[in-house]
């Protein structure tokens, strides 16, 4: 490969991974040998904050930098899927994977997309290994090869990685740089029956301190209320599921290093979302509770970047970045402009990967949305607005950092509320686009049915069925 080319690039994402299920991130009871790896051969940001605490909405936000009230994609997509009548929910807004294609890259896709019509590439893919939607069983997993549906008999985590090796053997013979997606759809659910016993026997004594099973949450689901046997079963499987997925992105990095394509390769590994596996009484992500709640550890998602000699080794990064960042970064990484820059909510934080933050980095703040849930977030403070009645949730994060102690009623934080509010008014005002904005959308952590806004023409499109299970 021509050295001055650009990059390849490899873009590893896991779905519902917490920002704690990682060995790097200080937990000694998860083991995951590569992605620790990984981090000592990069940066590892500590402050990475999706878009939206479920998966569509944020894996949307990520693909095309804009936030959920600019996409139209307000929940996990439940309709549109495939079989189920496709929709292309992101049709006529600009990708990133369409300006690398634009500009040389082949770009490819081996596992989880769910963004709609999952039966065709989009986005500038040439290569389209799709789940038909986004999640289900480990065996017999639903796959869309060439544009027809397949049920893949083995351990699908491993299958993934077949196909984007596959995709990396034929790629590093091109004199084209490559993009490829490899997205697990580990350590999703369904934890129990569902992974190689020999992960499993990994956890069989694990304390699971990680996870402290705490009193439900007062929002959770009755549905969450388990006995404490099948609840560990559910910890070993969530855990055996992590370290499978880890064992596979260990396949990934020794064929680029076998294939000598490592030092020009940014391997990019994220979650879509955060996820609760007992913390604050919860299990589940944003949607693990009604109202939907906007928890760190739902927000947060493990987030490493990796292309040695170009980005620094061992490095930690405390600046506060979103999934909304992602896009301009990564086009000013690899030297492509966006057209519609001016228009996204997003900025570069290619600085942090280079190990320079800035204090323009360092001070900003992050917005997250789900539906009619929004949150602003600095360094020492969080702020919760649920439209239209509430409630809210104001967090001193430097002296409660476990967000335990709502200060909304507080006299004393009165200003610091309204001062977090009105930003929070003003940024959203300044993006959320009117025809989609989910201040004024349904949505209950239920699933998307179809279009948001007047797109849909009236059609229901967003299901209440969660909450029948509500306590």
């Amino acid at each position: 490969m021509n050295p001055s080319a650009k990059p390849n690039i490899v873009f590893i994402m896991t779905d519902d991974q917490g920002p704690w299920a990682l060995g790097c991130a200080g937990n000694k009871e998860i083991q995951t040998p590569n992605l620790d790896r990984l981090a000592a051969e990069g940066v590892r940001l500590d402050n990475f904050f999706c878009a939206s605490p479920v998966c569509s909405p944020a894996r949307a936000s990520l693909l095309t930098g804009r936030i959920p009230s600019q996409h139209g994609i307000h929940d996990w997509i439940e309709k549109g899927n495939a079989a189920d009548g496709a929709i292309e929910y992101l049709q006529d807004q600009l990708a990133y994977t369409e300006l690398l294609a634009q500009n040389g890259y082949v770009c490819g896709l081996s596992g989880k997309w769910h963004l709609g019509d999952s039966m065709k590439p989009q986005k500038g893919f040439t290569h389209w290994y799709a789940h038909e939607s986004g999640g289900g069983p480990y065996y017999n997993a639903p796959m869309i090869r060439d544009g027809a549906l397949v049920r893949e008999k083995d351990y699908i985590t491993d299958v993934i990685t077949d196909d984007a090796l596959e995709f990396i053997d034929r790629q590093a013979e091109s004199p084209q740089p490559f993009y490829l997606s490899v997205h697990y759809t580990a350590p999703h659910s369904p934890w129990i029956g569902n992974h190689p016993q020999a992960y499993l026997d990994l956890y069989e004594d694990c304390a699971f301190e990680s996870c402290p099973q705490e009193p439900h949450h007062p929002w959770s689901y009755k549905t969450q209320n388990e006995p404490p046997e099948k609840v560990r079963q559910k910890l070993i499987g969530y855990f055996a599921a992590v370290t499978a997925m880890d064992y596979n992105v260990g396949r990934i990095m020794e064929r680029i290093d076998k294939l000598g394509l490592r030092e020009h390769t940014l391997i990019c590994f994220l979650s879509d979302n955060g996820f609760n596996c007992g913390h604050h009484g919860i299990w589940g992500k944003g949607n693990g509770t009604f109202p939907q709640n906007m928890y760190d550890s739902s927000v947060k998602v493990p987030a490493i970047f990796s292309q040695p000699g170009t980005i620094p080794q061992g490095a930690v990064s405390e600046a506060l970045v979103s999934g909304y960042d992602w896009m301009p970064t990564l086009l000013e990484y690899v030297g492509i402009g966006n057209p519609e820059a001016e228009r996204l909510p997003g900025r570069s934080f290619l600085g942090s990967l280079r190990g320079s933050d800035t204090d323009e980095r360092d001070n900003v703040v992050v917005f997250d949305e789900y539906g009619p849930v929004r949150m602003i977030r600095s360094r020492e403070w969080k702020y919760v607005h649920r439209y239209p009645y509430g409630p809210h949730e104001l967090y001193d994060l430097t002296g409660d950092p476990g967000e335990r102690h709502n200060l909304t009623d507080a006299e004393d934080y009165r200003g610091q509320l309204e001062a977090m509010k009105a930003r929070l008014d003003e940024w959203f005002v300044r993006y959320a686009d009117p025809a989609v904005d989910g201040s004024r959308e349904p949505v209950t952590g239920s699933g998307q049915m179809n279009l948001a806004g007047p797109a849909g023409r009236g059609a229901r499109a967003f299901s209440d069925t969660y909450l029948k299970n509500l306590r």
